[in-house]
């Protein structure tokens, strides 16, 4: 298949991508928290206070990308870090007040999400589903050389400095 045309599995999916992460920014906007950090929120929710490294292999990702992550939840108040009662040389990350308050609101929203996308899939239609997208996460991983997460994230920041400039949106200083 022609991957240059709008019909083509890589356009569709990078239309769904694009399309999930808008929905998802939308829904998460008032709360401070964006698209990528749900996940960073919900790991800290089941289990407070893990370190730097335990929190990027949870996530797979980097430990550059995670800084970058938490600089800016713990900028919006969400996290904070502090050091090990153990060992001075380790941080340990957990939610502050006002991220466990936000998290009931951050599951809210990846149910309503979930609701939404897979609205009219059948159950074994979405387990396939599953099954292909693992497939395809194992492909990019063994192509992993292909990939720099920390560009990503850096790429993540320019884009939502570009929305928030288009839409007129200011950050809050709460």
């Amino acid at each position: 298949m022609n991957t240059h045309t709008p019909d083509s599995l890589h356009a569709v999916f990078m239309l769904v991508l694009r399309s999930h992460r808008r929905a998802m920014h939308n829904l998460l906007q008032d709360q401070e928290v964006h698209p990528g950090q749900p996940p960073l929120l919900i790991a800290l929710s089941e289990q407070n206070g893990q370190s730097q490294k335990e929190l990027a292999e949870r996530l797979r990702i980097t430990p550059a990308t995670l800084t970058v992550m938490l600089n800016r939840t713990e900028k919006n108040g969400l996290v904070e870090r502090r050091p090990d009662e153990k060992d001075q040389r380790m941080t340990r990350v957990y939610l502050t007040e006002k991220g466990e308050g936000i998290h009931n609101e951050v599951v809210k929203a990846l149910q309503l999400m979930e609701a939404l996308c897979f609205e009219h899939f059948s159950g074994e239609e979405q387990e396939t589903l599953r099954r292909l997208l693992l497939k395809m996460f194992d492909n990019l991983q063994r192509g992993s050389h292909l990939t720099d997460p920390d560009q990503e994230q850096e790429e993540d920041e320019r884009r939502s400095r570009r929305h928030h400039k288009r839409c007129g949106h200011r950050k809050s200083r709460h």
